[in-house]
């Protein structure tokens, strides 16, 4: 018996009509990426998996580490590590922590995340690891299990280090899972001044580095990164109608990488949007049965499906299931397959169709005479 064949084509238009859209806007920086993460989508890129040096967008990684470490208990926020030589001497963006004191590890986060502090970085990598060099081993493991595949780090803070690099998609995916593992560790970002002194010192608050969050409230994040090698870089994320997006910048200017990630954003807001295609549990339309107490059954798929596309687009809903559905029908079994295809015709999601209800089937008599009927008139087919 044939398993499964195009039993049934339904056609959902999302839209009466499919526009067109202008191209993502040239930017003319090295690298750059439009990301939506709850649907992994991939909006706009460019060079994206080009792997380059960062500056301190590597505190991505190092911040991604350190929310993890406390959230399994292996360090608190309230630890006060003794801050080494190493960490006070480390140079370029500082807190400016001094040899020899005790600074607790929730200063240390925020120098890190809010001012960028390189003294910071390397201060919680030793508090963490024993040693930087070991940190560094952490963060690569990390980036592994990520999925992060252009990235490797050799330091902790984005000191220039050729091979200290990652790409404009690694680091939309490294902050889409700050975002979604660490929400409370993230709410860091969008602080706009933090300041530390060291007993007996006073020293002023420093803004926030991303310009971004005095710009626009609906940005709420994240990081600037400068090095002569890397050029002025900036990861952005920000909200609106329930959509989040991330944009990264790599190679730009020290005022135009504003404009590049609100330029991104802009266009995503303006021509995208994030939606349920499909509700779990919804009934998506019933296939016929044989030999039980009820004629169909109804079938849906078990996890919504959503996805991030174009405002204006067509899609065609494409059901592949079984020729013979015969009684008993079990809720929650495997249907057949839906298929979600673009105005282009491109399949662009399939999800598991499942039955959505039980159906029984009839008592002795009728279940086979009800087999026989259904075989006879498949000769005349």
């Amino acid at each position: 018996m044939k398993q499964f064949s195009f039993l049934l084509l339904i056609s959902l238009s999302i839209n009466l009509f499919s526009s067109p859209i202008p191209k993502p806007p040239d930017l003319g920086v090295g690298s750059y990426i439009l990301y939506e993460p709850t649907t992994d989508t991939v909006i706009a890129s460019f060079n994206e998996n080009e792997s380059v040096e960062v500056a301190s967008l590597t505190k991505l990684m190092t911040s991604y580490v350190v929310a993890d470490q406390i959230k399994q208990g292996y360090i608190s926020m309230e630890d006060e590590p003794t801050i080494s030589v190493k960490a006070w001497q480390t140079p370029g963006s500082q807190m400016f922590i001094r040899e020899g004191t005790k600074v607790k590890v929730s200063d240390l986060v925020k120098g890190m995340v809010i001012i960028s502090g390189n003294d910071a970085s390397v201060a919680l990598a030793e508090h963490i690891a024993g040693s930087e060099e070991n940190f560094v081993y952490l963060m690569d493991q990390y980036a592994v299990d990520l999925g992060l595949r252009n990235s490797d780090f050799n330091n902790s803070s984005g000191l220039p280090d050729p091979n200290n690099v990652s790409s404009a998609l690694d680091l939309a995916k490294l902050t889409g899972a700050i975002i979604r593992d660490f929400p409370d560790h993230y709410q860091i970002y969008k602080e706009k001044e933090f300041s530390y002194s060291a007993p007996g010192e006073y020293v002023a608050p420093q803004p926030n580095r991303n310009r971004l969050l005095h710009l626009d409230d609906m940005f709420d994040g994240v990081k600037t990164g400068y090095t002569r090698a890397a050029g002025h870089c900036l990861v952005g994320s920000s909200t609106r109608d329930d959509m989040r997006l991330i944009a990264v910048v790599l190679g730009s200017g020290i005022d135009k990488r504003f404009a590049d990630v609100r330029a991104l954003v802009g266009y995503g807001y303006q021509y995208f949007k994030t939606r349920e295609i499909v509700s779990s549990g919804d009934e998506i339309d019933s296939l016929s049965v044989i030999a039980g107490n009820q004629d169909s059954v109804s079938v849906g798929v078990d996890k919504s499906v959503v996805m991030t596309l174009k405002k204006n687009i067509d899609l065609e809903l494409q059901i592949l299931a079984q020729e013979r559905i015969v009684a008993p029908v079990i809720r929650g079994t495997t249907a057949g397959t839906l298929k979600i295809i673009d105005e282009d015709g491109n399949i662009i999601n399939e999800s598991e169709l499942i039955f959505l209800e039980d159906v029984e089937k009839l008592g002795f008599f009728q279940y086979w005479f009800a087999l026989i009927w259904d075989w006879i008139k498949s000769l005349f087919i």
